[in-house]
């Protein structure tokens, strides 16, 4: 076998001009293939990081009427939705899949329900446990978190994010400072900002109240103190937080039935936890783009097909030239099933030295294509190996007939041959 390739990097060596243009149907052809596979996957991955975010994979499970997320402020307390316990959020953190689960309460456009002084405040109003912001990804680079105490307690504390911070106390440090939260007096602790600042896509008003909180500003508040700001003990909203991105709706839905076992609602209030389907809608893009980009590689696969023709006619030509050789080799006791290996092992070394040629080719296509185009691309090593066994085949399946028509030559014929 090593005898063979090394016989065949000589023949390949020795006719360098011909061998690289049999070489180039499949140069092209891989180097396309890597090029619009790399521009596949990295889309696929803008596209998660533009819909989900880019690591801490939550997924919101939230109560809703049919199709429509159930507004607790304007439409009253449900009959028979409870208000979850820490019990329930252990269970839905040891989801097989998760890493942690927070619960909370939240009121959307709060104009009138905030002020520091004669300034008001019109955004977000969540009163949360204490697990909410290590699930969400916030981190407090101003003061303190809420601890245990303030819980116990019921503490008038509350923490600020970055935009809340600097609407209700531009040019100042808000920490110490008092504001009233339905005329109720609450001392500013902490402000907390993302540990991962992303930029989400926003194209429905769904997506829009999922990521209200990052825009207009938020003000977080103790969970047990929701009632005193709201007058109810409130069934809340559940973020869980998944392993990984692919996770995240074998997660959710893991996570509403186990909430949804709990209700005591009638069959025709439609009243019933869902998780929020932003991977599957992530997923229905990646398809679209997917359909789109495979026929673009069925386009490129045919440079494939016409560069395995080129070998079978180059490895044809090859036998021509070298029948005296087969015929002496033949007559001093070679037999066919080396003449056929050799010839063989030429055609397969030619198109994977093709392949990997291709291979860097198509790596550095994608890298221009994504600096001109400004779209992201996400080299995969799966593919550079499937590309350079494939072009092996190639050269297997197309040098066959070359190598059978060179063992079966006539070892007296091919010596008269001149």
């Amino acid at each position: 076998m090593f005898e063979n390739i090394g016989l065949s990097i000589q023949g390949i060596w020795n006719h360098k001009l011909r061998s690289l243009l049999t070489m180039l149907g499949i140069i092209i052809g891989i180097a396309s293939i890597i090029a619009i596979v790399s521009t596949i996957k990295g889309t696929n991955e803008q596209i998660k990081e533009q819909l989900i975010g880019a690591g801490n994979n939550v997924v919101t499970v939230r109560l809703c009427q049919g199709s429509e997320t159930y507004e607790m402020q304007y439409s009253g307390i449900p009959d028979g939705v409870p208000v979850l316990t820490e019990e329930t959020r252990a269970k839905l953190a040891d989801i097989d899949g998760a890493v942690d689960a927070t619960l909370y309460n939240q009121r959307s456009w709060t104009d009138g329900m905030i002020y520091r002084g004669d300034t008001g405040f019109s955004g977000v109003l969540r009163g949360v446990d204490g697990h909410y912001f290590a699930v969400n990804g916030y981190d407090v680079y101003l003061g303190r978190d809420f601890s245990q105490r303030d819980f116990d307690r019921f503490s008038k504390v509350a923490i600020l994010d970055q935009s809340a911070a600097a609407g209700l106390f531009p040019g100042e440090n808000p920490l110490g400072q008092v504001v009233e939260i339905k005329k109720e007096p609450f001392t500013v602790i902490g402000v907390v900002a993302h540990s991962t600042a992303y930029e989400p896509s926003i194209s429905s008003v769904e997506e829009y109240y999922t990521y209200l909180g990052n825009d207009s500003g938020a003000v977080y508040i103790p969970g047990p103190l929701w009632p005193l700001v709201c007058q109810y003990d409130e069934p809340q909203t559940v973020d869980v937080q998944a392993r990984t991105t692919d996770e995240m709706t074998a997660v959710g839905k893991s996570a509403a039935d186990i909430i949804n076992d709990g209700l005591y609602v009638k069959d025709d209030s439609n009243l019933s936890y869902n998780s929020s389907d932003v991977l599957e809608r992530a997923q229905s893009l990646q398809q679209l783009a997917n359909a789109t980009n495979q026929q673009l590689v069925w386009i490129a696969s045919i440079s494939l097909l016409v560069g395995g023709i080129g070998v079978m006619n180059i490895m044809l030509v090859t036998v021509t030239e070298r029948t005296r050789e087969i015929g002496l080799k033949k007559a001093i006791g070679a037999r066919k099933s080396r003449i056929l290996w050799q010839f063989l092992t030429e055609a397969a070394v030619l198109t994977s030295l093709g392949g990997i040629i291709g291979v860097l080719a198509g790596i550095g296509m994608a890298q221009l294509v994504s600096r001109l185009s400004g779209s992201p691309t996400a080299i995969s090593v799966p593919a550079i190996f499937l590309a350079v066994l494939f072009s092996m085949v190639i050269g297997i399946v197309f040098g066959l007939m070359p190598a059978v028509k060179a063992a079966n030559l006539n070892p007296i014929d091919a010596l008269r041959r001149e």
